[in-house]
């Protein structure tokens, strides 16, 4: 039988799988391969002809490690290169020993550090107007080679002008904080941006654009990822007033803003001929990191089974839904199915997804081993220190409560694969449902660490802190993953 420490020590693995099976390097060179002078884009079933005629651009906070096992492919073809990376990255990886993720003395390859805080500055400005300039260069016989990862969006900022950086700033802020979506948000930057909405993509025609991207965004949308520089879509200068006016910034919008608005078409259609020269292709995703997850499970004897790469929505109602499989998995009924299937939308999870999952919990085998991803929301009501991973992962130890004691217990994990979960040094944590009672006997008080979201603080408390998981710097990001052991012992 399965020891406490045994299935904590699995969900680690599994976790630590994830993230290895997404590192920068990696997924470049699983998804670009040489043969001779061309190169192959694994998947996407498309080769590309080298003559010494590639250049390389790339922005995001996984880019550098990307563009270091990029040149290392297309060799002596390299022509040149700039990408837009994090303030103080290049240091960060020295300091952490991650040095086959940083570029030679002699790369082709220029970096330009900016975006402090992950907000567009004047640094990254100025390397999305370098990437601009490069892009602005190509022939028809050139190809670009374009990384993009989560983060890029702060990384390329590049206003039409007469619009400045600032401007721009405040239009998406208050749309922000008014209310917008993610796509309201996205039409009003790609209107306002030279390289944003198939921006780059447009600046490098005619020559042949190929896109690596690995994707932090639910679904892996083309368009919402890094604000889709290399997804050309038509820019609708109607569509971008009545974003505008639903959220009554229309007349309070900068001159310059009403000024580019003015200028645009009324409908500008995509040419067929500029899409034609594009290939976009994820290459990296947290649904990858959930099938390598999953093969690492079925190592350590696990049966594992993935609920979905998509889990939204209050970290309360994700807790809840965690705490029905793992009731469930101790004993089948009609009325937990009720149940999960109602709390399902709220979630992001589908039904069918459920009903898999069930019928594999139904089954009782040994040790079940339940995989999602996603990124759950956290509402702020206090001023402590943590973040969403951690925070779920109390809340479910709450929901396991009443489940068999260790070693019978579930274990529950979530963690970011950023290795960042909040302004905290952990990526996120492991309990089961030992929690509340270990929590009791340490005098720590749950439900006044949730109510001012301290779930890291409570952590680092309840057992000395061995339940925090601190996989360190991990150089990528595709979301949170989540798994959780039900043990047969469980039912």
């Amino acid at each position: 039988m399965w020891r406490k420490m045994s299935l904590d020590f699995g969900a680690r693995e599994v976790f630590a799988a994830a993230v290895e099976a997404v590192q920068p390097d990696i997924v470049v060179r699983q998804s670009l391969v040489r043969q001779g002078d061309s190169v192959e884009v694994v998947g996407a079933d498309r080769k590309f002809k080298m003559e010494n005629n590639v250049h390389v651009v790339g922005f995001g906070k996984a880019v550098l490690g990307m563009a270091t096992e990029a040149e290392r492919i297309v060799g002596e073809h390299l022509v040149d290169g700039v990408i837009s990376v994090p303030h103080g990255i290049q240091q960060t990886l020295r300091e952490h020993g991650k040095h086959h993720l940083l570029l030679k003395e002699n790369s082709r390859i220029r970096v330009m550090e900016g975006a402090q805080h992950n907000l567009p500055d004047s640094d990254s400005q100025k390397a999305a107007e370098s990437i601009a300039r490069l892009a602005n260069t190509l022939t028809a016989k050139d190809l670009l080679l374009v990384l993009i990862s989560g983060g890029g969006s702060a990384l390329l900022p590049a206003p039409i002008a007469p619009i400045t950086l600032q401007e721009k700033l405040d239009v998406t802020r208050k749309l922000a904080a008014a209310g917008a979506t993610i796509q309201e948000l996205n039409t009003v930057r790609r209107a306002l941006s030279v390289l944003k909405g198939g921006g780059l993509a447009r600046c490098a025609h005619p020559a042949q654009v190929v896109a690596l991207i690995l994707s932090d965004v639910i679904g892996d949308p083309l368009d919402l990822i890094a604000s889709g520089a290399t997804v050309q879509g038509p820019v609708c200068r109607q569509e971008v007033q009545a974003v505008l006016e639903h959220y009554g910034l229309m007349d309070s919008a900068p001159a310059s803003v009403k000024d580019v608005l003015g200028r645009l078409r009324p409908q500008q259609e995509v040419q067929t001929d500029e899409a034609s020269h594009v290939l976009n292709a994820v290459i990296g995703s947290n649904g990858v990191a959930l099938q390598h997850a999953s093969r690492r499970a079925l190592e350590l004897g696990f049966h594992p089974i993935v609920l979905s790469p998509g889990v939204c929505g209050d970290v309360r109602s994700v807790s809840r839904l965690y705490g029905l499989l793992a009731q469930f998995g101790k004993e089948a009924s009609s009325e937990l199915t009720v149940k999960m299937l109602k709390l399902g939308p709220e979630v992001g999870v589908e039904s069918k997804d459920l009903h898999r999952v069930m019928q594999s919990l139904e089954q009782g085998r040994g040790v079940t081993c339940v995989l999602a991803g996603g990124e759950p929301t956290v509402e702020l009501t206090g001023k402590g220190r943590g973040g969403r991973n951690q925070e779920l992962a109390m809340r479910v130890g709450l929901e396991l409560r009443g489940s068999r004691p260790p070693p019978d217990s579930p274990v529950f994990l979530s963690g970011g694969t950023d290795g960042q979960d909040g302004p905290t040094e952990a990526a996120g944590a492991v309990t089961d449902a030992s929690l509340y009672e270990d929590a009791q006997k340490q005098k720590l008080d749950t439900l006044s660490f949730l109510k001012n979201n301290d779930s890291f603080t409570f952590f680092k408390r309840l057992s000395g802190g061995r339940n925090l998981l601190v996989p360190g710097l991990t150089c990528t990001n595709v979301m949170d993953v989540h798994v959780l052991l039900i043990p047969q012992g469980a039912k």
